[in-house]
């Protein structure tokens, strides 16, 4: 058991999964064939080719973050990870940087609470998986993401992007792992990588 545990957790792209959103509104506005297959980061690159590719690709954001987010899918392995949180008494907080509304979108939905909707939809703050409304934090900017991991005193925080784990101004004391295919990289570096939750699952408990 360990209930001392206190974990963060990034939410686009850690909890929550756009690729096959993306894809499918690009096709939609005529962005890319619709034989295309990629991953986001696919998309974007093909976009950013295009004439103005640059303000159609921020528009598509717009529209797959606030809209879109209702077909996003959850990560495969998060939805367990929390449970095995839960059983083991941890604290378990979301954390991210999302500003209220995208650049690009015309209807300015909310886009904190279209995140807070789909998590809702999904049950993941039910008692069951033990994070409450309450334990959710959106910040507007990554200094703010990283001053809300220091205030809320994590053990360990999980994101997707190599660059805020790397930042100097994250917190010390905090292990931190991403969620990423790379390679492990140096051994300096100041955070572990793994490549699925379930690996995450592994580690964290293993470490406890």
């Amino acid at each position: 058991m360990a209930p001392k545990l206190r974990i963060g957790i990034d939410f686009d792209n850690t909890i929550v999964t756009y690729d096959e959103v993306f894809c499918a509104v690009a096709k939609q506005s005529g962005l890319i064939d619709p034989g295309f297959v990629g991953s986001k980061q696919a998309v974007r690159d093909a976009i950013r080719l295009l004439p103005g590719g640059e303000l159609a690709w921020q528009s598509l954001q717009g529209q797959v973050y606030s809209k879109g987010i209702a077909d996003a899918r959850m990560i495969d392995g998060f939805e367990a990870f929390l449970r095995r949180c839960h059983a083991e008494g941890c604290a378990v907080m979301i954390v991210s940087h999302k500003t209220e509304y995208g650049h690009y979108d015309p209807d300015r939905i909310n886009l904190r609470q279209a995140a807070r909707d789909w998590m809702v939809a999904r049950r993941l703050l039910d008692s069951e998986h033990g994070v409450s409304a309450a334990s959710v934090f959106f910040e507007s900017s990554r200094a703010e993401k990283l001053a809300r991991i220091g205030e809320l005193s994590c053990t360990h925080f999980i994101d997707d992007l190599e660059e805020v784990l790397s930042d100097p101004g994250f917190p010390r004391g905090v292990r931190r792992i991403l969620l990423s295919d790379r390679e492990q990289g140096p051994a300096d570096n100041p955070f572990v990588v793994c490549a699925s939750w379930s690996d995450i699952e592994e580690h964290v408990f293993a470490r406890s």
